[in-house]
């Protein structure tokens, strides 16, 4: 037994040195990740803590209630339910029209004969997603102004509706711009992944008296399912970490009921308020992460289950 110890270690070494370069090359990324994606995770601590800024995180006293007193002050908060309610209406409506949306627009592109039109059309719907938050909510402010804009004016004299300033319909605005921005971009993986289709299938099935819609159902749709599966495996991990600066940029005084969001509550505890509770929000946060790991090991169960597809 410690002859073949010895030897398994000898020929780890061996390996070691014959290929030192290529450990010398992913030695600099291990020193990025460690710094800045498990070296910050000491401040998770705070979340369990009363801190004060003179003691620091460490010598800072525990939380009440065994260190659970800043998620309880969440649980019991008075707008905690709205927020939640917010954030997954906003993810899960995101997900569930965001995703179909991808897949159309990847199959349509798929069977577009012309080639200058399919290459003009990816580009069209894939330069949105470079437009800056900032600068896509200022269009789409401008857009919706009940007095100067376009939209806004005819929805306005028309239906007497403000979609900038109508709580019902934020969660709607919010989507349905984020697919237009996003859609081209989320396409991108769907259309490699017809790319990868066998043209024999496609070649038997015209043989065999097909359409093109019972080519897309039958062949293309089973060849990106795994795809699909894995996208809503990782979406549904991020369900409740809604990206706060969209939301908070379109928020406002007349839409709050629908737009205040678990980020953008714990942005405003954090920084914005006059006094700043940092242990309160570094608890939200850790929530947030716990709830989106939980949901991912589900998703992913579910769907080994159901399709033998999983991720993990």
């Amino acid at each position: 037994m410690n002859e073949t110890g010895k030897n398994r270690r000898k020929k780890f070494f061996g390996y070691l040195k014959a290929h030192w370069q290529l450990y010398v090359m992913i030695l600099f990324p291990l020193i990025v990740i460690f710094i800045f994606a498990y070296g910050p995770m000491y401040g998770i601590l705070l979340a369990f803590k009363n801190y004060k800024v003179s003691l620091g995180i460490w010598k800072s006293p525990w939380a009440e209630n065994f260190g659970m007193n800043n998620f309880i002050r969440f649980f019991n908060n008075y707008n905690f339910m709205e927020c939640l309610r917010n954030t997954l209406v906003i993810s899960l409506y995101s997900m569930f029209a965001g995703v179909p949306c991808s897949i159309i627009l990847a199959l349509s592109l798929n069977y577009a004969k012309n080639y200058l039109f399919r290459k003009t059309v990816q580009m069209v719907t894939y330069c949105p997603y470079f437009i800056s938050t900032i600068v896509f909510v200022g269009i789409i402010n401008m857009m919706f102004d009940i007095r100067t804009g376009v939209l806004g004016s005819f929805f306005s004299d028309h239906f007497g509706v403000n979609i900038l300033g109508s709580a019902e319909l934020f969660p709607s605005l919010y989507v349905w711009t984020g697919i237009w921005q996003g859609m081209g971009f989320g396409a991108i993986i769907y259309i490699a992944a017809l790319a990868g289709v066998d043209m024999e299938q496609h070649e038997a099935a015209i043989i065999d008296g097909a359409t093109l819609l019972q080519r897309i159902r039958y062949v293309d749709i089973p060849a990106i399912v795994p795809t699909v599966v894995i996208m809503m495996i990782l979406n549904m991990g991020g369900i409740l970490n809604v990206g706060y600066e969209k939301v908070l940029a379109m928020q406002n005084q007349m839409n709050l009921s629908s737009s205040e969001v678990i980020a953008t509550y714990s942005y405003k505890v954090s920084l914005v308020s006059s006094f700043p509770d940092y242990p309160y929000s570094t608890a939200i946060g850790l929530f947030q992460s716990i709830i989106g790991l939980i949901l991912i090991l589900i998703t992913n169960k579910i769907a080994d289950k159901i399709s033998g597809i999983s991720f993990i």
